[in-house]
């Protein structure tokens, strides 16, 4: 049996988890104090997400980069691959806050979002 501690994110208890899995399967979480520590635990072991926060290029702006993010995170895997996605494109005025500015990066169903205006210069 193999033991994984992890620290909940989810909420301000910050509790330390820990997680025992045989045969690639979790058959025990202990350290939660809610439901949302065991779903996290679940998840993290199962198949990590996270949100992808970057900046990507503008250009006739009054800013030479834009900042970013995953609208919902995505699978850790693909993280390096998304920012590669990301690298390649560049933003052109106006861009609002909450635009988005990638539909479904990488088929993930998840879209890439403006958290900084563009205007333009």
């Amino acid at each position: 049996m193999v033991k994984k501690e992890l620290t909940c994110i989810v909420c301000p208890n910050c509790c330390r988890l820990v997680v025992e899995i045989e045969e690639n399967k979790i058959v025990n979480v202990s350290g939660y104090e809610c439901k949302r520590g065991l779903k996290y635990a679940e998840d993290e072991i199962i198949a990590p997400k996270r949100t992808l926060t970057t900046i990507v290029k503008a250009e006739m702006g009054h800013l030479p980069v834009v900042s970013v993010r995953t609208k919902e995170p995505i699978p850790k895997e693909l993280i390096g691959k998304a920012v590669l996605e990301l690298s390649k494109i560049t933003l052109k005025p106006p861009i609002n806050v909450g635009d988005v500015v990638v539909k479904n990066i990488l088929d993930t169903g998840v879209d890439v979002i403006a958290t900084r205006n563009l205007y333009s210069k």
